[in-house]
């Protein structure tokens, strides 16, 4: 071979890396090439079914514990710009993925994600069938896994990871929140070109962090909230002290139960301050209640779940990223007058979507709880509201990072808690989406045509 036909030879091919395994906990082994860090991890086999923003599901730190595989085949083809970053440092255990891009292209990418991986020592591993992975948790669940770059003798690994430590009754959240208070207020012009600026500071939220993510801070701020972010076990007396017009309760990771230090404060707050939680903060609202929490087989991670507000009867497309879900029924029994006569709890909460009501239940310790939110893919729920004092939680996602944008109706819903509406959940979501944005002219009226009758057209 000529020396030129060698340049474009290591100019155009991806050099192949060093022999890597995944094992699974029940025997699976799936082989590959290192495409990162060299290392022997451990953790949770997950799967994330967006098509985008692999640089926001990397780095949120919702995943702390967790070996995640994209279902998407090609991943990195846009680069890496760190200002996309939802904290400073990946909190995941590895990656896997089919393939993973060298030479991105976008104006905005700074560096490869392989460089960026390797920076921040995360293991990887790609030449991985991600269709076969997937669909073996889908039927198998989420189990304990091990990735190696080290060891690749499949029976050494499977003794390791049967031999590792399981995610449920660990305390994550404590691992990725902030060390101390701090006020958080920071605006980044990474999206300057696309979102206008922040409004006017109406509203001072206290966010107690069990790892949020920064674009969900960013959003309260452009909500009008000033915020100040604590630790996750922050005592409510001094949130209280703090005096703010709302609290809320950020993402995280991890099993909800083994972060009792965050829902025994929370039921130290619910009527007392108007309450907003997201993901975890939702569960932590669910836990100072005194619901039950179940392990998803194989959990809700992606952009793309539909989920259906009962109240309104329309549908968001929702970003999720969670493994624990709440049994609605342990929050109390219904309230048939409330719940269009009904007596009995339905498992599939799909039940009321269909049928168009918000079932109402009577909570022990907080009086009536609407089922607000529901999954349409598998019938779990998706939110609450407190009927009797002002609070209310989503286990989605609403800022977009990554995403779709239908339920930043959220925020505004926030602040309209805290200005004391009690129609505060009555948004136009299809309007309130384009809020903020300059793409095109998106003060011209949207005209809604009323729905097709039967037999018409």
């Amino acid at each position: 071979m000529s020396e030129m036909s060698e340049r474009l030879l290591r100019g155009t091919s991806k050099p192949c890396g060093v022999s890597a395994l995944l094992v699974l906990e029940d025997g699976a082994v799936f082989r590959g090439s290192s495409c990162a860090a060299d290392g022997e991890v451990f953790g949770e086999i997950c799967f994330n079914t967006s098509l985008e923003g692999y640089l926001e599901v990397i780095t949120d730190p919702s995943y702390a514990g967790q070996i995640i595989t994209m279902t998407y085949p090609q991943i990195g083809n846009y680069g890496v710009n760190v200002q996309d970053a939802q904290s400073e440092k990946p909190a995941l255990r590895g990656l896997v993925v089919r393939d993973l891009c060298t030479t991105p292209s976008n104006w905005r990418s700074t560096k490869s994600l392989p460089d960026y991986l390797r920076e921040k020592n995360v293991v990887a591993i790609e030449g991985v069938d991600t269709r076969a992975l997937v669909r073996h948790v889908r039927d198998h669940g989420a189990q304990r896994a091990v990735l190696s770059t080290l060891d690749t003798d499949e029976a050494s690994l499977l003794a390791k990871v049967r031999a590792s430590e399981s995610i449920v009754g660990l305390n994550l959240a404590a691992t990725v929140s902030c060390e101390k208070t701090y006020e958080f207020d920071d605006l980044p012009e990474r999206q300057a070109f696309a979102v206008t600026s922040a409004g006017e500071r109406r509203h001072k939220v206290v966010a107690y962090d069990c790892g949020a993510k920064r674009s969900i801070l960013e959003n309260l701020l452009r909500a009008g909230c000033s915020v100040v972010a604590v630790p996750w076990d922050t005592p409510a007396e001094e949130v209280l002290a703090m005096d703010p017009d709302g609290v809320f309760l950020s993402n995280g990771p991890g099993d909800p139960e083994a972060v009792e230090g965050t829902y025994t404060q929370v039921e130290k707050l619910l009527g007392k301050v108007p309450v907003f939680g997201i993901c975890l903060g939702h569960q932590m609202i669910c836990k100072a209640a005194g619901a039950e929490i179940e392990k998803l087989k194989f959990g809700h991670r992606g952009g793309n779940h539909p989920v259906m507000n009962l109240l309104t009867g329309r549908v968001e497309i929702t970003a999720q990223n969670h493994g624990f879900g709440l049994l609605f029924p342990s929050l109390g029994t219904l309230v048939p007058e409330l719940s269009g006569g009904f007596k009995g709890h339905e498992e599939d909460l799909r039940f009321w979507a269909r049928s168009r009501i918000a079932p109402v239940v009577q909570n022990e310790k907080f009086g009536r709880i609407r089922l607000t939110h529901v999954n349409l893919n598998d019938g779990t729920a998706e939110g609450i509201a407190l009927l009797d004092i002002p609070a209310f939680s989503v286990q989605y996602h609403p800022e977009a990072s990554p995403g779709p944008t239908d339920a930043h109706y959220l925020f505004t819903a926030f602040g309209r808690l805290m200005d004391g509406r009690d129609d505060y959940l009555d948004i136009d979501i299809a309007a309130d989406r384009l809020a903020g944005w300059t793409f095109g002219d998106v003060t011209e009226t949207i005209e809604v045509k009323p729905a097709m009758t039967e037999g018409g057209r």
